[in-house]
Order: structure tokens, then C-alpha cells, then sequence
């Protein structure tokens, strides 16, 4: 029955629109325009992961949302805006503040908890599928490819320094370079790479996910005590580095 009325609704709609003789035009209220691309994007998804970029279809996508084709067209100009829109809706979710809360007591604790809530989130089924899916496509579709990785990658480390801003503010680690200001987009890019692209990499080459995310943990903390060393927090004079001087190098 829900199924029928969202039809009934995107049917008039739809009449809306071919009267107004541009598709593009025609919107329903402002207060039912965003479950109606909710629901758009929840059906693309699923068809995206199940079909690939180039075996889903509109029309597929139209029956699995209950919606009409124009519906759909109104706001993604193609399948490739809608692709991107299902990736970037994902995407925001896993790096909004809410989703990257953590509570803990030391900064050790803190990153450790922080680096295994970013683990968890990214080898869900459904993160790994649409990277697949982007690098399936990356050859006849470079652009989809470069702003999908370009998008995940530059959200997720503005993310990651906002959160070590934060610790900065109330943390001895503040005092380090790596946690100055002007550094912390570096820092973030460089815990990323440490913490979370070994396993993402497995990941998307075909090893299981449950057993992969029995090593989340350990696989946390070993990465967050190297960044923590190398960037000279709780070390003696040989670790020490302060804002004077350079971030640190970690390759």
C-alpha cells in the first residue's frame, strides 16, 4: 500500500511537471522533497550494488524508489550525478560529528576509539560495494571514479581534523606540531593512511569482512601508538618536537 501511494503521488507529480513543460521544474512541497530523494537514493543504491554502475538502469532505479523516471530526472541530471549522490550521502554520514564521537579519558584512547569507529563504518558490505563500483567503472568512467575517491577521501581527513583540532584544544598533544593548526589536515592524512587504507585495501580485494573485523582492535591500536610516536607525544628529548619545528615525517 505505501508502495501505491508513492506512486499515486509521484504520478501527479509527474503531471505537474509535463505541464509546466520542463521536467527539470517540477518539485513537490518542500516538506516532502527530501523523502522523496531518500527514497530515490536508498532504491539507487541497492540497484547499484547489485547491478554495478553500468548494468543499473533508471527505469530499475524508478520501480525499486516507487517513483517515475521525470521524478528521478528533476533531481539527478543522469546516472552518474545519481551515483555520486548515493556515494556523497554515504559518505557525509560516516564523517559527521555525530558519527565520529567518541568518549574516552586519554588521547591514546581517544584516537584509538576514533580509528575504530572509522574501521567499522568503511568496511560495512554496502561502503566496500559502491568502492568497488566506482573502481569497476574508473576506465570508462574516469570522472566518476576521481570525484568519488576525491570526495571520500578529502571529507573524511577534514573530518578527522576537526576531531584532532578538538583534542588538541585540551590534550598536551597540542603542544606538538603535527597537532599545530596549519598541520592538521596533514596529520589526519597520514593517520588515515596508517589506520584505515591496509585493511580497506584487503577489503576490497575479496578478504572476508568478519575477519577483518577481528583485527580492527589490535590493528587500531598499533596505528595510533606509531602516530602518537612519531609525532613525539609522551616521548623523551629524542621524540620531543614542538611547534617549532616541521611536521613530522612518517613515510
Amino acid at each position: 500500500m505505501e508502495g501505491e501511494g508513492a506512486m499515486e503521488a509521484d504520478a501527479v507529480e509527474e503531471k505537474r511537471e509535463a505541464q509546466r513543460g520542463a521536467v527539470r521544474y517540477g518539485r513537490p512541497p518542500r516538506e516532502h522533497a527530501g523523502q522523496v530523494e531518500e527514497r530515490i537514493l536508498d532504491a539507487a543504491g541497492r540497484v547499484f550494488l547489485e547491478h554495478g554502475f553500468q548494468g543499473a538502469s533508471v527505469d530499475e532505479i524508478a520501480d525499486a524508489a516507487s517513483a517515475g523516471k521525470p521524478t528521478i530526472y528533476a533531481r539527478f541530471p543522469n546516472k552518474q550525478a545519481l551515483f555520486t549522490a548515493v556515494v556523497e550521502r554515504l559518505v557525509r554520514q560516516n564523517t559527521s560529528p555525530y558519527a565520529l564521537s567518541c568518549g574516552a579519558d586519554s588521547i591514546e584512547e581517544r584516537l584509538h576509539a576514533l580509528a575504530v569507529i572509522i574501521l567499522t563504518r568503511i568496511l560495512e558490505p554496502e561502503t566496500i560495494g559502491l568502492i568497488r563500483v566506482a573502481v569497476a567503472e574508473a576506465r570508462r568512467f574516469p570522472d566518476l571514479a576521481t570525484s568519488v575517491s576525491c570526495m571520500g577521501r578529502q571529507r573524511q581527513i577534514e573530518a578527522v581534523a576537526s576531531v584532532f583540532g578538538e583534542l588538541a584544544a585540551i590534550d598536551a598533544v597540542g603542544a606538538l606540531s603535527a597537532f599545530a593548526p596549519e598541520n592538521l589536515q596533514e596529520t589526519a592524512r597520514r593517520f588515515l593512511d596508517l589506520a584505515v587504507l591496509p585493511l580497506l585495501m584487503r577489503a576490497l580485494f575479496g578478504e572476508e569482512l568478519t575477519a577483518l573485523y577481528a583485527e580492527i582492535e589490535p590493528h587500531a591500536a598499533r596505528s595510533v601508538a606509531f602516530i602518537l610516536a612519531a609525532s613525539g607525544y609522551g616521548g623523551g628529548s629524542a621524540l620531543a618536537t614542538t611547534r617549532s619545528g616541521p611536521p613530522p615525517q612518517t613515510e
